[in-house]
């Protein structure tokens, strides 16, 4: 059973600021959402929990440099998304 991705605006917000920096990574950040909603444990998402600041918050590849943030509330599967980043960035 798919999960369901949850968009709040300030995602949606800081997604397409970060696209607009970095349109070569597009279609990985696309196939990185299809694949997070089908399977979020998939091996090549790379899945795990954060830790300090973002505790309580877990984190999944887009490629080598840039990783999604996101709230994994499996109980509903929802996946709640918080934000794209550069892999060495703190959110």
């Amino acid at each position: 059973m798919p999960y369901t991705l949850v968009y709040p605006d300030s995602y949606i917000k800081r997604a397409r600021k970060f696209l607009r920096k970095h349109p070569e990574i597009h279609n990985q950040y696309r196939k990185t959402l299809e694949l997070l909603e089908l399977d979020p444990y998939h091996r090549s998402l790379r899945l795990h929990n954060l830790t300090g600041r973002l505790k309580g918050l877990s984190s999944v590849s887009v490629n080598m440099s840039y990783r999604i943030v996101l709230e994994l509330e499996t109980q509903d599967e929802e996946i709640v998304l918080i934000n794209v980043v550069n892999h060495d960035q703190v959110y």
